[in-house]
């Protein structure tokens, strides 16, 4: 009998509905609840490791992240001259098995499509728009009033509602996000014939410049720059400021700068990370996904974290047999020391680029997909 009858799902993002598959599957009754209107629409793209589709096997999706995304082996390293002279091709370490691609791009709206849309069909009972304002939990479950004023009560509270997490707020862990100190340009844009894989520039004006094909038509490119504030630029002033920086970058950069155009497929954000270095429970509310660990995205680990994450939380609830110290101590050594690597190892390689400090980057990414390579 597993150790949880019901549970309350906050977030319906990779980590929240993930948790939401496994634990329906298992025969969990499941609620999931997002602040979101809808599934969202908007977006650009997102690179997932072999350790990400390895869990996106295990929900019953992979078929259609297959079908949706585009799959590939190598990473390229090019360099910030005329020609976009490519430096060395890497073989991708394939960190889900060798029966997978070692990484896939895809639409990220396409990917929240699919697992909420599974999800769904899994049995879990879903509700946009709406958060929660009160949780009171004793030993034996958590009473849950909602912003609409309904309630409900529940043998587990699963935090998955992201890096500025509400329900970490709500437990009172105070953990300080910072800035890495740099700001990303992404646009999602047409896919030109001479890009087949990621490609990274390292060096220039900017930190990086890199792409990812999302589809047999799409991808998203990127831009990484010093953090500033750039929240009064119009959308037109946004692509503008793209189209210069990516200027300095050649080889397929001409081809895709070539394709950005539509100011609505641009967004620029900050790299912003935090680890909650100890239990990601207090009682019986547990946080996953960037609620308890968020870093760059220079090892685009944060999907396959998250669902990681989500993946050892559901194993843990459904062979146990109880909610105890005993399970919540085996979550914490499966899943913490493993994000923390990964944390780190991200903020290393920001720790180089902002130190114009030439670090062993194939070095540091292959020593972390050996680790990835075997299952939390």
């Amino acid at each position: 009998m597993p150790a949880v009858r019901n549970v309350l799902v906050v977030g319906g993002g990779a980590a929240g509905a993930a948790a939401a598959i496994l634990l329906a599957e298992g025969g969990v009754s499941v609620e999931l609840i997002d602040i979101k209107p809808d599934i969202p629409a908007l977006g650009s793209g997102i690179t997932l490791q072999g350790n990400a589709l390895r869990v996106l096997r295990s929900l019953g999706v992979w078929d259609r992240i297959r079908s949706q995304g585009y799959a590939f082996d190598t990473l390229g390293l090019r360099a910030p001259d005329r020609t976009g002279t490519l430096i060395v091709q890497l073989d991708d370490i394939r960190t889900g098995g060798p029966d997978l691609p070692a990484t896939l791009g895809m639409y990220r709206p396409a990917l929240a499509k699919i697992m909420l849309e599974r999800a769904a069909a899994a049995g879990v009972k879903i509700r946009f728009g709406t958060t929660y304002t009160s949780l009171d939990q004793d030993e034996n479950g958590v009473a849950v009033t909602f912003a609409d004023g309904s309630s409900g009560r529940y043998d587990l509270v699963i935090g998955a509602d992201g890096i500025r997490s509400w329900t970490r707020r709500m437990l009172g862990i105070h953990l300080a996000t910072s800035s890495v100190g740099m700001g990303i340009w992404r646009a999602f844009t047409a896919r030109p014939a001479s890009v087949t894989r990621t490609d990274l520039f390292y060096g220039g004006p900017s930190y990086i410049a890199g792409y990812c094909p999302t589809g047999e038509d799409t991808l998203y490119a990127y831009v990484v720059e010093d953090a500033q504030d750039r929240s009064t630029l119009s959308p037109v002033e946004s692509l503008g400021v793209l189209r210069s920086l990516s200027e300095a970058y050649h080889g397929p950069w001409d081809d895709i700068r070539a394709t950005l155009t539509d100011p609505s497929r641009v967004n620029y954000t900050w790299f912003e990370s935090h680890l909650l270095d100890g239990p990601w429970n207090r009682g019986r509310v547990v946080l996953i996904g960037d609620a308890a660990h968020a870093c760059p995205p220079t090892l685009a680990q944060g999907a396959a974290q998250a669902l990681e994450d989500a993946s050892v939380l559901a194993e843990l609830l459904l062979v146990r047999d109880a909610l105890d110290d005993s399970l919540w101590r085996s979550f914490t050594e499966r899943r913490l020391g493993r994000a923390k690597t990964v944390v780190e190892g991200s903020l290393q390689l920001c720790r180089w680029l902002l130190d114009h400090e030439r670090g062993d980057v194939p070095g540091l990414m292959g020593r972390i997909s050996h680790l990835l390579m075997q299952p939390s």
